[in-house]
């Protein structure tokens, strides 16, 4: 690294004559980098000028001994040492011309000094790793986020290391990597238990990932041009969002689960549309009767909303027998990780052969309230949706059933 950016100062000085009533004039410049020298020098300039007239501050002490004492001169608005003859004004206001001069000089040498050590922190910047940076960037930018939003950041990460290994330097990164890292997606396994490659909805989430930590790092200054605008997004393929009928969720349930306790919270999902980590998280502090109606105050995991909505008479049952406020309602109910395979088990037994997740309750209560007349606004409310449109997947699944349901009445002809 080069040594640190300094700015010199060139000044006028005087230098009392031993024998006479009169100043040398010279400059004064410092800090100044010498070649060959260890420490910044002081150089002075003398030109060769005198002066006799020089007014003093008296408030002002330059110098004190125990026999003399000496006053700095005076100087006007402009810097200039003030001289009471009109010879000594003109001789300095020579020399402040000759300082203007100098300190130009100096100016424009640190000028360039200046952006090469720009350019140089610049390129040292550029080597660091990139990887770290998003490490770095998740616990600073999501510290507070749900785990689900954590755990794609990560994910990210991981198929960026698998990509290109452990170390990327910022100076690898061009819109060439990126499109490969784009398509290395589109065809990265799954990873873990799961076979087959990622879906495209997957690896258009983790690359818009990828892009908003690009993203930072231009704001950053580890780019000087924005990588992120100049790259195009995975499209979505729009997904079927699965869900229940109302006959369905009747037979499950009269279905035995191993697990009452997941039964229950699947249920409870259905008929209130909380994600599993809310009902995880959920207290009996955070469920009260207002005027005979029960409702639930809570803040999403996933978005930090506070939600304050009621709930019917029978999701209030499914939470069982009322225990301390700080006790958790669904006591003892797995992790997404773990909850999957008793899940399967009960609604296989009811005879169902849809593809259910726990996920799929929270879109069956959506569709259903839609499906009932219940406004999208309402639905997008109660899902805690910031944006309405998040909400519109579920309408179109209402508006396939209602072209669905324009085909079932069928006359055996029509004579025209």
């Amino acid at each position: 690294m080069k040594q640190k950016l300094i700015r010199t100062k060139v000044t006028v000085r005087l230098r009392k004559s031993e024998y006479r009533k009169e100043w040398y004039i010279y400059l004064e410049s410092y800090p100044v980098i010498v070649p060959g020298k260890t420490e910044v020098q002081r150089i002075r300039e003398y030109l060769n000028r005198t002066v006799t007239t020089v007014e003093f501050d008296k408030k002002r002490v330059a110098r004190k001994t125990e026999n003399s004492i000496s006053f700095k001169p005076k100087r006007d608005d402009n810097g200039v040492i003030v001289c009471k003859s009109d010879n000594d004004r003109e001789t300095m206001f020579y020399a402040d011309s000759v300082r203007k001069i100098r300190q130009r000089e100096f100016d424009k040498k640190n000028l360039y000094s200046e952006v090469d050590l720009m350019q140089e922190a610049m390129n040292e910047k550029r080597q660091e790793n990139f990887n770290d940076y998003f490490k770095s960037l998740i616990k600073r930018r999501h510290k507070n986020s749900s785990d689900s939003i954590k755990v794609n950041w990560e994910r990210s990460l991981e198929f960026l290391k698998s990509f290109d290994g452990e170390y990327v330097p910022f100076s690898k990164i061009d819109i060439k990597f990126c499109e490969n890292f784009k398509t290395f997606l589109l065809n990265a396994p799954n990873g873990g238990n799961k076979k087959g490659t990622l879906s495209q909805n997957s690896a258009a989430t983790y690359f818009s990932i990828f892009k908003a930590a690009l993203k930072q790092a231009f704001i950053d200054e580890y780019f000087l041009t924005d990588i992120s605008a100049k790259l195009k997004g995975i499209s979505e393929i729009e997904s079927r969002r699965e869900y229940l009928t109302i006959d369905e969720l009747n037979t499950l349930v009269d279905a035995h689960c191993d697990y009452e306790v997941v039964k229950r919270a699947a249920l409870f999902s259905a008929l209130t549309g909380l994600r599993l980590s809310d009902i995880q998280k959920l207290k009996w502090e955070e469920i009260t009767i207002e005027n005979d109606s029960p409702r639930i105050h809570f803040t999403q995991q996933k978005t930090k909303g506070v939600e304050y909505m009621p709930i019917s008479a029978q999701a209030l049952q499914l939470c069982g027998k009322r225990k301390s406020p700080t006790t958790l309602v669904f006591s003892g109910l797995p992790d997404s990780a773990w909850i999957s395979r008793p899940l399967k088990k009960w609604i296989t037994s009811a005879g169902i052969t849809k593809k259910i997740t726990f996920h799929n309750f929270r879109h069956t209560f959506a569709t259903l309230q839609l499906s009932s007349g219940t406004d999208i606004y309402t639905v997008s409310k109660m899902l805690g949706h910031t944006n309405v449109r998040t909400t519109q997947v579920y309408a179109k699944v209402v508006d396939e059933k209602k072209n669905q349901a324009a085909e079932a009445i069928q006359l055996k002809t029509l004579k025209n």
